[in-house]
Formats: structure tokens, C-alpha cells, sequence
């Protein structure tokens, strides 16, 4: 028995040896040419390198420690390299090496409900993001033959704006305003309203501060659409160059599904900070700066990015990518540099007031400043059968008050139509965390149309629109499904919704 396992065991020794021989006879060793490049400057957030001749633009280089580094200026001696993470492993004369390819990140699925860097790492302690697929950050728009027209609407849930300045999917509609209006509570409102919209919402956030980033992110969990969402996030400690791919990365990751057929919502907080970054960066890397210090290309770093949102053609899937960048102005100018850069980049823009905010009409959105560009295309038809007229109107109203108040005498008319306007602008106001569905918007908006508002007091209105909003939903549900599914609103569905308000009015007066 013994002697049979020891002839066995002899048999596969000489099995793998000559295994082993076959293959180191096959074996041709080959030298193989490799660049290293030598850092000779380090600088907070770049590097200086020489060598690597044959290196290309926005190569991804990797420094001792694996340490990822993009190459961003291409001179005849040094490159300039913007580096992706701490640079305190880098010393000079340290080795440089090549990868051959651009800086990627992963897509997919796995990264539903997930919180991660710019460059894919976890940041919410749930594990490695475990992705077969990854996409380059820099991607080319899609032509202009690969896309269709912009008719479908992304409801907010906001009044304001789903009736006066509507966006479709496949928009680009900028929110600007100073600091603290209420510019990433919009984008907020506009996230939770997706919940069951089939749309997905990729969050960038840009030097964004972490308690204010962990609050937004409560709040999704807190409302149940954080699994909905990709929350990609640097804050201010990061290194400038993350910040700088941040909006990137994240297009790429939401891109992913758009050509998947899906319809997605990106949000990119903010692009003011993105630009600074930038600026940042150039000076760095000793770029020749232009107006305001800019590099000469600060407008195509965000036209590049902003043309990838688009809607596709059927022929194409049919997806569709709508953009809502953030941009911070200082005390109210909106013509200054990168906010007229983007305003001219985008399909419209929402201003948002801070003299309203401080009057407490929130949302602040100044409705004579903002517009879209797309128009009532994008509007279910129910918004131009109700409220086709109310932008005009509320502007008029608008300019009527401030002129109202160098006199003291009115006539009844004039006096009338400030009521009206005063109602309106009542009804416009919404809490929160508190978006409403297109039926509701609807009923509320034919009761201040059609004047049913006039006789209530401005401090009851909220509770009235509340119970309009329960009576109407209760008493006619397949009138409010006719209106959600896009059909029109004929004369006789807007004289039964009329009695509806009518007597929900009256029962609330008896009480």
C-alpha cells in the first residue's frame, strides 16, 4: 500500500516538473520600455514632474503609494499634475508612473443608495462599491442627431415653479441666488418629489461643508429616497483637485443610466465653489489668468459638462439627463462673471430673492427674474388650461405694488387686482420638505384664478388650500388621474372642480 502511494505520489512530481519545464522553455523573456517620471515640485494639491515624454492629456499617473495624479499641463520640460489626494507621501525625486489610460470610476446598480467620493470610495461604511463596469469621467455630449426635443415635464412639487417656470426632462435649469435663499432646499424639494416618479437623483456635492451635506442626507433617508439616490461628496478639507473632477465623476455615474433608457436627476452643489477650484488650480500650475483671475477656459470647463444633460432619441434608449446647477451670487448680482457664464450655458434659470426670503415667501423665487427657456412645452396641459396666464398677471401685480405705494388713492380696479395679486402670492408659498402632486397644484390654482380666494382672509388661505386639496382628491379621483396622466382639462371637468372648491369653501366658512 505504501510502496503504491509513494510510486503515485512520484508519478505527479514528475508530472509538474515537466510542467514546469515545457513552460520555462516556452518562456521568452523580453525587456519592455517603461517611462518614470521624477517629481520635482510639490505644491498644495500639484506637482511638477519631469520625464515621461510620451505622456497624454489628463493621463492618470499614479505617485509612490499608488497615489492618483492627473496630468494637466503638458510643457516641453515639466508636466503639471494635479493631484488626487494628500500629498504627503510625495517627496521630491519620488518615482512617477504611467497607466496609460484616463481617470475612470465605477457605474451601476451598486451605487444606488450609496455615499462615495469623486473617484468611488465609500464614505458611508458599508463596504467597497462593487462595480463591473466603470466609465471615464470626460465623456463627449451626444450629438445633436442623438437627441430629442424636451417635452416631457419633471414635476418639483413646488406651485412656483411647475405652473410659472415649468422644466422638463433633458433640461438644464440653473438655480442662482445669494447665500442661505433657499437655492439647495429647491433642488432638495425637487429630489423628494421623484420618490415615485421612476427618476433617479445624483447629488454632487462641491466643498460643500459636512454638516450641511450629512443634514441633506438625513433628510433623503429620513424620506425614504435615499436608495433612489447617488450622493457623490467633497467638502472643503478635500484636495482641490477632487473637488475639481467631482461634477465629472458624478455626470459619469448618472450618464450610466441615462443610455441604460432611465430617466435621471443631477443636482450639482454648487458650481460657484467648482470654479473657484479651478481658478485654484491654474494659478497653481502658473496658468495665465483672464478676467477676475480666471483661466481663459472657465467657460468651457461648464458648457462641457452642462451639454452631456440632454434627452435621448428613441433610437437611442430615450433616456434622459436633467441638470439643476447651483450657483451662488453676491449681494444680488447676477451679471457678475461665472453667474452670466452659466446663464447663457443653460435652458433658464430660478432666481431666488433674499429680500422675499427676508419677508418670509418661500420659496424666494422672483418670478419677473427667472424664466425657462423650454417653456410651457414641458407643462402638462392641465397648467395651460388653468394658469396660462398667471405668469403675466403676477408680473403685472408685481410692478402694480410698487407702484401702489407712492399713492394713497386707488381705484376700485386697481385696488381688485392687488387683492388678487396679494392671494396669488399666498398660494405660491409652500413649506419644506412638503411637494405636492400635480392635482392638488391644480385645484388650489383654479380656486385663486377664478377669484374663489378673494373674500378669505390672507392669514386663512393655507388652511383652506388644505382642505380644497383633501375634498377635491376625495370627491373626484378620476378627475385628479385624468390630470396626473396628462389628458386636458375639458369645460365640464373644470365646472365639476369649481362646485367641488366651491362647496369645500363654503362647509369651512360653517365651521
Amino acid at each position: 500500500m505504501i510502496e503504491k502511494k509513494t510510486k503515485n505520489l512520484q508519478t505527479i512530481l514528475d508530472q509538474t516538473y515537466s510542467s514546469l519545464q515545457r513552460v520555462l522553455d516556452e518562456h521568452k523573456p523580453e525587456l519592455k520600455m517603461q517611462e518614470v517620471g521624477i517629481v520635482q515640485y510639490v505644491g498644495e494639491g500639484i506637482a511638477r514632474v519631469s520625464g515621461l515624454p510620451g505622456v497624454k492629456s489628463d493621463e492618470l499617473l499614479l505617485f509612490p503609494g499608488s497615489q492618483p495624479g492627473i496630468a494637466f499641463d503638458l510643457g516641453p520640460n515639466q508636466l503639471g499634475v494635479i493631484l488626487l489626494d494628500s500629498n504627503q507621501k510625495i517627496k521630491i525625486k519620488s518615482e512617477v508612473h504611467r497607466t496609460g489610460r484616463v481617470i475612470d470610476v465605477p457605474v451601476g446598480e451598486a451605487l444606488l443608495g450609496r455615499i462615495i467620493d469623486p473617484l468611488g470610495h465609500p464614505l458611508d461604511n458599508k463596504g467597497v462599491v462593487r462595480s463591473s463596469e466603470r466609465r471615464p469621467i470626460e465623456q463627449e455630449a451626444p450629438a445633436i442627431m442623438d437627441r430629442a426635443p424636451v417635452q416631457e415635464p419633471l414635476q418639483t412639487g413646488l406651485k412656483v415653479v411647475d405652473a410659472l417656470i415649468p422644466i422638463g426632462r433633458g433640461q438644464r435649469e440653473l438655480i442662482l441666488g445669494d447665500r442661505q435663499t433657499g437655492k439647495t432646499a429647491i433642488a432638495l424639494d425637487t429630489m423628494i418629489n421623484q420618490r415615485d416618479k421612476d427618476v433617479l437623483c445624483v447629488y454632487c456635492a462641491i466643498g460643500q461643508r459636512s454638516s450641511d451635506v450629512a443634514k441633506l442626507i438625513a433628510d433623503l433617508r429620513k424620506r425614504e429616497v435615499l436608495d433612489n439616490c447617488i450622493i457623490v461628496v467633497t467638502s472643503g478639507e478635500d484636495p482641490p483637485g477632487l473637488q475639481f473632477i467631482a461634477p465629472y465623476a458624478a455626470t459619469s455615474m448618472a450618464e450610466y443610466f441615462m443610455y441604460q433608457g432611465r430617466d435621471v436627476l443631477i443636482v450639482y452643489d454648487d458650481l460657484t465653489r467648482h470654479a473657484r477650484t479651478y481658478r485654484e488650480l491654474s494659478l497653481l500650475l502658473r496658468r495665465p489668468p483672464a478676467r477676475e483671475a480666471y483661466p481663459g477656459d472657465i467657460f468651457y470647463i461648464h458648457s462641457r459638462l452642462l451639454e452631456r444633460a440632454t434627452h435621448l432619441s428613441e433610437d437611442n434608449g430615450g433616456g434622459s439627463l436633467t441638470a439643476l446647477p447651483i450657483v451662488e451670487t453676491q449681494a444680488q448680482n447676477i451679471s457678475a462673471y461665472i453667474p452670466t457664464n452659466l446663464i447663457s450655458i443653460t435652458d433658464g434659470q430660478i432666481y431666488l430673492s433674499p429680500e422675499l426670503f427676508r419677508k418670509g415667501i418661500l420659496p424666494a423665487v422672483d418670478v419677473g427674474e427667472s424664466v425657462s427657456r423650454v417653456g410651457g412645452k414641458t407643462q402638462l396641459p392641465a397648467y395651460r388650461d388653468i394658469a396660462g396666464d398667471l405668469r403675466l398677471s403676477y408680473s403685472q401685480f408685481e410692478e402694480l405694488e410698487t407702484f401702489a405705494r407712492f399713492s394713497t388713492r386707488l381705484d376700485d380696479k386697481t385696488r381688485k387686482t392687488l387683492e388678487r395679486g396679494r392671494r396669488v402670492r399666498e398660494i405660491l408659498k409652500q413649506p419644506q420638505y412638503q411637494p405636492m402632486t400635480v392635482p392638488e397644484q391644480i385645484a388650489v390654482l383654479l380656486a385663486v384664478t377664478e377669484g374663489l380666494f378673494d373674500e378669505i382672509e390672507i392669514g386663512e388661505i393655507s388652511e383652506t388650500a388644505s382642505t380644497i386639496f383633501k375634498t377635491v382628491s376625495e370627491q373626484l379621483p378620476d378627475l385628479c388621474q385624468q390630470i396626473q396622466q396628462g389628458n386636458d382639462v375639458k369645460d365640464e371637468d373644470r365646472k365639476s372642480m369649481l362646485k367641488v372648491i366651491q362647496q369645500a369653501i363654503k362647509e369651512k366658512e360653517q365651521k
